[in-house]
């Protein structure tokens, strides 16, 4: 059998399985606790784990962990500023720890698992990625969707890259083009031509010059092959 990598969103993976093993306890008169077993978080990424490595015929796995120090932030100060505050799973890193060892972890301080899932996935035809973030439609590669081996090409990854120029990520905090949705970004796309200055005129439109849309396209842009450099720890930004 032929070498074949799954390439797993741990994020993903931990955060589920941290949320879902978390139960809430009345214990009377105005008392609640929240508690959650370490066994049920492990049971619950193995099962899943190993269902999508048989679904994806692959051999191997490697699970891709996001670091700590996010080299958008420094693109963008206000990147991801909205989740500050925000609670996080009681066992989300023990989750992510357990995932990281017996699922051939790996982790790069600057990147995000999105970044090393593009990296790795558009460097080697010999992998899948799996991960339920529309935004890895970006890459080209071979992607495990609803159960399936499905091959992303790069007119269609370049296409949702403008795509996600043009809508933002709220969940990221970049706005993308003002008053853009999916529909209206789909509409430009197809009608004026899947290109860059489709996208700055999107922006043009709004008000606003194309140095603000390059901003949106670094942030929405998931590095692909050559575009990091693991020894030197640099990032290349993306230019139109």
């Amino acid at each position: 059998m032929k070498d074949r990598t799954l390439l797993v969103d741990g994020d993903i993976v931990a955060y589920k399985a941290a949320t879902v093993a978390e139960t809430p306890i009345d214990w009377g008169e105005g008392c609640w606790t929240l508690h959650a077993f370490e066994q049920d978080v492990i049971q619950n990424m193995t099962v899943f784990m190993n269902e999508i490595i048989e679904q994806s015929g692959c051999n191997k796995v490697i699970t891709c962990l996001s670091g700590d120090k996010l080299y958008r932030k420094e693109v963008a100060p206000y990147y991801k500023a909205n989740r500050k505050g925000t609670r996080k799973p009681m066992l989300l890193n023990f989750a992510k720890k357990y995932l990281g060892e017996k699922f051939n972890g790996k982790v790069e301080d600057r990147l995000e698992a999105d970044d090393l899932l593009g990296i790795l996935g558009s460097a080697d035809k010999n992998t899948v990625i799996w991960s339920i973030d529309k935004d890895l439609l970006t890459i080209p590669a071979y992607h495990l969707l609803d159960g399936k081996v499905t091959e992303v090409d790069e007119a269609e990854a370049d296409y949702w890259f403008l795509y996600q120029t043009l809508v933002g990520d709220s969940t990221d905090n970049y706005k993308g083009c003002p008053a853009v949705g999916a529909k209206t970004a789909d509409k430009l796309l197809q009608e004026n031509g899947a290109t860059w200055q489709t996208v700055v005129d999107a922006f043009a439109d709004k008000g606003l010059g194309e140095e603000v849309a390059i901003e949106n396209a670094r942030l929405a842009r998931i590095l692909r092959d050559g575009e990091y450099n693991f020894e030197t720890k640099k990032v290349k930004l993306w230019k139109r």
